[in-house]
């Protein structure tokens, strides 16, 4: 199975559709977001540094980046593939990132476009609530995300809580930076025909299909 690579602007669906894939193709799910704010809990300068960057809704370095997610490939579990969701994030990353993959003689992957407008994805993200606990995200806003009882999650009961940065303020200052570090990762895979555009504004499920359809093609 080839390794997966999703670009997305701000609550796009990069999360859920990472763990859909997961849970079908058995591939570890590489959330640069996770591997930050698992260093925030180390309390240290770096961890302190990464907390505050994400706050103000600002990239963290890409030496720190890359060597979180360089080290999480290594494991063994990626060994037969993996997906990456917010990685890499400028070109910058790109280039090390492939630079690594040539030098380990790993496969450049799938390139994956989720592709959503400003408007839709502001509203996503306004109305995000997640379970502190299993880690399930809902929207309040949108019928097939809503959790069943308003504040829980349907799967393990726990009470439901929003991000602290998941403001429109916050929002616009991440979408803006989209535009302009991460967008060009996306103009850089389509000029080599290596981009696969995806509607993730339609309900999470035709998402899926979409993506599902690619892979079958790419991994035939």
């Amino acid at each position: 199975m080839k390794s997966i690579i999703l670009i997305a602007p701000p609550s796009a669906g990069k999360g859920t559709i990472s763990k859909m894939l997961c849970e079908k193709y058995h591939l570890p799910h590489i959330s640069t977001g996770d591997l930050l704010r698992s260093a925030v809990e180390n309390d240290d300068e770096q961890g302190n540094y990464i907390k505050q960057q994400m706050n103000l809704g600002k990239l963290v370095s890409d030496d720190i980046i890359i060597s979180l997610v360089e080290k999480r490939i290594l494991d063994n579990d990626c060994a037969n593939g993996y997906i990456l969701d917010g990685f890499p994030r400028n070109l910058t990353q790109l280039k090390k990132y492939e630079s690594f993959l040539i030098n380990e003689n790993k496969d450049l992957g799938v390139n994956i476009l989720l592709d959503i407008s400003y408007e839709q994805a502001k509203g996503r993200i306004l109305g995000r609530v997640s379970c502190p606990k299993c880690g399930t995200v809902y929207n309040i806003y949108t019928s097939d995300a809503r959790p069943k009882v308003f504040g829980i999650c349907d799967k393990c009961g726990s009470d439901l809580i929003r991000r602290s940065d998941d403001t429109e303020e916050v929002f616009k200052e991440r979408y803006a930076t989209y535009l302009n570090e991460t967008k060009p990762v996306a103009d850089y895979f389509k000029s080599q025909n290596r981009l696969h555009v995806v509607d993730s504004s339609i309900e999470i499920s035709k998402v899926f299909e979409q993506i599902e359809r690619i892979l079958e093609k790419e991994n035939d």
